[in-house]
This record gives structure tokens, sequence and C-alpha cells, in this order.
């Protein structure tokens, strides 16, 4: 499943190239990305919590944009470099997990904790279904029609309107659990015996 923005991700991974060379060139380790991506997810969440101005959402669009990218460079960056490991495969899901966790943390200061929890654990799903797809065997499953891309852009939508942060986390944790459901239905036809 290459659906919604995740399908995006070639012509994405292709602007990041020159990036991924110079840290290869310059010795960055996968690890220290993957760090950074967790950093700028943390840094999301702040503002959403702290910040409350016109340019939040701004701010918080930007400090996504580059969450996403690194979450794209670690792994081709261990590639590239030869540098792969299974262990970097575990950090670097907990990477993913961990940035999109704090990013959303920040919507505590917004909105009522009970949509707040219920997206955090929704927004994990879809990650969950693909990784047990994967440990049995199966291609790794992204993508949906809301997925790590889409999410991101939701919380932008937060910051922007904040007023409807308990709404838009709402959109956030539905569409969430649909993915992770048309994941586990992609899995299951892949799975199942014949």
């Amino acid at each position: 499943m290459s659906s919604g923005l995740y399908a995006l991700k070639p012509w994405y991974a292709d602007r990041l190239a020159g990036i991924r060379r110079a840290m290869a060139t310059h010795g960055v380790a996968p690890g220290t990305v993957t760090a950074a991506g967790v950093g700028f997810g943390a840094l999301a969440g702040l503002v959403l919590a702290t910040v409350a101005s016109p340019i939040t959402a701004v701010l918080v669009a930007a400090l996504l944009a580059l969450r996403l990218a690194a979450a794209n460079l670690d792994g081709a960056l261990a590639r590239e470099t030869g540098t792969s490991t299974r262990w970097g495969a575990v950090v670097n899901e907990l990477g993913d997990r961990s940035a999109e966790l704090a990013a959303l943390a920040g919507c505590f200061s917004l909105a009522p904790a009970w949509p707040v929890l219920l997206a955090m654990l929704a927004a994990s799903a879809p990650s969950w279904v693909a990784l047990a797809g994967a440990a049995a065997g199966a291609a790794r499953i992204n993508g949906g029609p809301v997925g790590k891309t889409e999410r991101c852009l939701l919380l932008v939508v937060i910051a922007a309107v904040p007023a409807y942060a308990t709404a838009v986390l709402v959109v956030l944790a539905a569409g969430s659990a649909v993915t992770a459901a048309l994941r586990l239905r992609t899995l299951m036809a892949r799975l199942s015996p014949s």
C-alpha cells in the first residue's frame, strides 16, 4: 500500500539525496539523524504547547518537515554507508514513534486529555500493524489515508486553528485507526493461505 502522501516518498528522497551524500561524506551516524528527528518532534510539541501566535503553524510545519526529513534520511544514510544493522532498524522505529508522540504531547495544552491520548494510541496503530506484518515475513506496508505525513499535516492544522484541536485530534485518531485496519486487511490477504 503506497497510498496517501507516502506515495511522494521517492520524490522526497531524491530531494534529500544531496544532504544524505554530504552526511555520508562527513561521517554523520544514522543514529544521530534519528535523534535529531526525535528532537524536531519534541520541539514541534513544545511549540504547540507554549507558543500562541500566528506564526505557530509555520514553525510547527517547519519542525515537522525536519522531523520527516530525518525519518527519511536515517535509514537511507545507513544503507548508503553500509552501516545498516538490525539494532539500527529498532532504533529507527523507536525514534519515529518517539518523535510522533512528543509532537502529539504538545496538544495536552490545547485539548482535553482524552482526545490527545486517543490520538497518541491510534497514531501508533498503523506502525504496529506494519511491523507485525514485517515480523511475519510480509513486505512493510506504508502509507494509507492517514499515515505519518498526513498526521503531521493535521498537527499543523491544530497549530493554525487551536480552537478546533479536539475535533482535529478525533479526525487524526479515526483516520489512523482506518489506516491500521486497511493495512491489517492487506496483510491478511498477503499472509493467509490460499
